[in-house]
């Protein structure tokens, strides 16, 4: 019977999908791109100029970077790295080069891992004490049911991986900095130097306060989340659903080893995954913009009296003691749709960006497609010297990285509204049939986490996904006979769950990501010089 919901849901899944895309396209105006194809451009050739104090060595064509970034996070060393491995001068100044102490960033997921291969950026992960993940395991009022990655296709080395976000990320710029061609600085980057409406370089300041710039043909930033470029790039609308309270876990023995842990708690989920030989990583989702105080002993009093309870006993013991041993941090949890403003002579990436929930742990993954996209495209241009052709052809980036960014971006925000507790009964039903449903096995459950593991960024499948669980969840609720309350809190999920996933499509951008050839810039060649 389950399975007949199931049919009854794909089958309505695609008539959710049509409707959402006429819906969407009608009555749509042409952009500024449609009426105005991309202008024949002529070859500049012209020497960079070297500024007082700049960091690029006067009169030395040679010597003088060819790219700027800011920021040598995951987005900034990979693409360091990339970048120089392909001929390029690199330039990379990092606000701080020590070791990063993050709660997020700590699990790759596999579709992130192939492109870390990709990158030729897979041994950073090698010698920092990385836990092979293999899938996760759901929990849900007493309920549990394994999901296991779709690995069997590809090599057995390719599997998810947890470990400290500090560690991977110095791994990651010793690799870039040991390359010949890329000089990494610390200093703290205050503005962009722009003249008439060219991004040139950076203002920037040492440590000691010296101010200095740096320039360049192409600036990169993706200087995280706190960015303070990116106003400058985009339009950011920046949402703070909730915050993650971490902890680390030690002598913890998970009840399925090497395996991510989601808890469906009230009021929000629970995350433990493996960090290190001996230790785990548990988030705890604590919906709201105020958090409990940690110094007054607030937070671990809610920790015990309301987390601690609905955590498996397996875990319960290493759970209290991390409490009580008292190193407890917190982060917002921020989701940030990508509004790029195409600028000459500058790019915007990472986190800098683009963010989502960090519930699914796609974020790295999300970057490091980002890195090998913008590789690609740049791999044909000899010459990045003129500023404005180089900007029209990389507005082709915004649409080549979606279908990756968007499924991972709509699968974190509409899993998190999916998963929290709530006392109404169309969410609850919802909820209840997400659980039900990756647990009937089989294409039920290996497509979600396929999508959730970046091994298969479509979007019209997470669509498909998405309403086949709706609808199932409605046959539910028919059965035995669709009494009006029963058919009233059906039409309710529906309503709910078109609620949920169609404003996050519709911020993605209904045309990048189901429809990428109709836009113009998708068809853009290099430049000719």
């Amino acid at each position: 019977m389950q399975y007949h919901y199931l049919i009854a849901g794909i089958l309505g899944s695609w008539f959710a999908f049509l409707f959402l895309c006429s819906f969407f396209m009608m009555g749509k105006k042409k952009t500024h791109e449609d009426l105005h194809e991309e202008e024949d451009v002529k070859a500049k050739s012209q020497k960079m100029r070297a500024e007082p104090g700049a960091a690029t060595v006067t009169g030395d064509v040679e010597a003088e970077p060819q790219v700027l970034i800011v920021g040598a996070g995951v987005a900034g060393a990979a693409l360091a790295y990339t970048l120089a491995k392909d001929g390029r001068r690199v330039h990379v100044i990092e606000r701080d080069l020590t070791e990063p102490d993050r709660i997020v960033g700590e699990l790759l997921q596999p579709g992130g891992y192939l492109k870390l291969q990709e990158l030729d950026l897979a041994d950073c992960v090698g010698t920092i004490d990385a836990q092979r993940v293999h899938g996760y395991a759901l929990y849900k009022d007493g309920r549990h049911t394994q999901l296991a990655y779709p690995l069997e296709k590809f090599p057995s080395d390719v599997a998810g991986r947890g470990f400290h976000n500090g560690r991977f990320i110095m791994k990651m710029r010793e690799k870039a900095s040991s390359h010949p061609n890329v000089t990494m600085e610390q200093g703290t980057v205050t503005s962009l130097i722009e003249e008439n409406g060219i991004i040139k370089g950076v203002q920037y300041k040492k440590k000691d306060g010296l101010e200095l710039q740096a320039y360049a043909p192409l600036t990169i930033v993706c200087d995280g989340c706190f960015s303070n470029l990116r106003r400058s790039l985009c339009t950011p609308k920046v949402d703070i659903p909730s915050h993650f309270v971490g902890l680390v876990l030690e002598d913890c023995n998970l009840p399925f080893p090497n395996h991510g842990h989601v808890i469906l708690a009230d009021p929000s989920p629970i995350l433990f995954y493996p960090i290190g030989s001996n230790e785990v990583r548990c988030l705890v989702d604590v919906p709201g913009q105020k958090l409990p105080s940690v110094a007054s002993g607030e937070m671990a009093q809610y920790l015990k009296s309301v987390v601690a309870p609905q955590v498996p006993p397996e875990i319960y013991p290493s759970f209290v003691a991390a409490i009580d041993k008292g190193n407890i941090k917190s982060m917002p949890n921020r989701s940030m749709p990508a509004a790029p403003q195409p600028t000459p002579g500058a790019l915007l990436m990472g986190d800098a960006f683009n963010m989502r929930h960090p519930l699914t742990g796609g974020g790295m993954t999300v970057v490091l497609s980002d890195v090998v996209v913008l590789r690609d495209l740049l791999r044909p241009i000899s010459n990045l010297n003129d500023p404005r052709a180089l900007c029209r052809y990389l507005e082709s980036f915004y649409t080549l990285r979606k279908p990756v960014a968007s499924t991972i971006n709509t699968l974190a925000g509409a899993l998190y509204k999916v998963f929290c507790a709530s006392s109404d009964p169309a969410r609850k039903e919802m909820r209840d049939a997400c659980f039900d449903y990756l647990s009937l096995g089989g294409a039920c459950s290996r497509g979600p986490v396929s999508l959730l593991s970046g091994l298969n960024p479509r979007p019209t499948s997470l669509v498909c996904h998405f309403f086949a669980v709706t609808i199932y969840g409605v046959g539910r609720l028919m059965v035995p006979f669709p009494s009006p309350h029963r058919m009233w809190i059906g039409a309710r999920v529906i309503s709910n769950a078109s609620g949920i996933i169609f404003p996050i499509i519709r911020d993605e951008g209904v045309r990048q990501m189901f429809f990428p050839a109709t836009v113009p810039a998708y068809h853009r060649a290099p430049p000719v010089h």
